[in-house]
């Protein structure tokens, strides 16, 4: 399984953000569905690294990330819905190179890697940019740019979309679904690009309340919104 967790419980302060999850998934794209508070976003960081597990077991790819924090971050890329928070250099060249730092890479094959990637996002007229110049759009697409120019195994976006109009969420959408050579777990509140996933699962009060083909489990989301 490409994540597992077993009784997982995070406690972050004086609440429980997540509680007795218990999951196991294989598919290629998982979204990760529910209301504002529900403990997507805290799985999202779990299974990233970002936060640890109270207590429980936890696997991905594989790997437990207190043990393996290292291995983790070398093949798990993680996008957030503020691009802001992810661009750190003056360039955008700069900051698409800034992510192959911990690579060691030769210049020139630095060089190759970054532009391949530049150019596949449609990013390479705008390399000598100045990052804080680029329209909310473009900054989405360099955090793209700089997570898959690093190749991970799992990319984790979470609410990618969130402050794009329609054209760039869908732009950014399209990469993230566009090639097979990575898994992806998305966070997302809409359920349009969660049916373009593969499984679904549904968050519920920091418990994974049921998880499923997407249909299924938007559905079963759907009800829980009519109560």
């Amino acid at each position: 399984m490409s994540i597992r967790l077993e009784s997982v419980r995070v406690r972050l302060g004086d609440t429980d953000v997540l509680n007795d999850v218990s999951l196991a998934f294989d598919a290629r794209t998982v979204a990760v569905i529910g209301e504002n508070g529900s403990g997507k976003s805290t799985f999202a960081r779990l299974i990233g690294g970002l936060v640890a597990r109270t207590s429980g077991e936890l696997r991905v790819l594989g790997l437990d990330p207190r043990s393996q924090a290292a291995e983790l971050r070398r093949r798990v890329a993680l996008v957030f819905s503020n691009p802001d928070a992810q661009i750190v250099m003056p360039t955008v060249a700069e900051d698409v190179a800034f992510s192959l730092r911990a690579d060691r890479l030769a210049p020139a094959e630095c060089e190759e890697r970054v532009s391949a990637a530049l150019a596949r996002f449609g990013l390479h007229a705008l390399r000598e940019r100045a990052s804080h110049e680029l329209s909310g759009g473009q900054k989405q697409l360099l955090a793209l740019c700089g997570a898959f120019v690093r190749r991970p195994d799992l990319v984790i976006a979470d609410e990618p979309t969130a402050y794009l109009d329609a054209r760039n969420a869908r732009v950014v959408a399209d990469h993230l679904f566009r090639r097979t050579d990575h898994r992806l777990v998305l966070v997302t509140h809409d359920l349009a690009l969660a049916r373009r996933c593969d499984a679904a699962v549904l968050f519920v009060d920091g418990r994974a309340a049921a998880v499923g083909a997407p249909d299924a489990i938007i559905a079963q989301y759907d009800q829980t919104l009519r109560c």
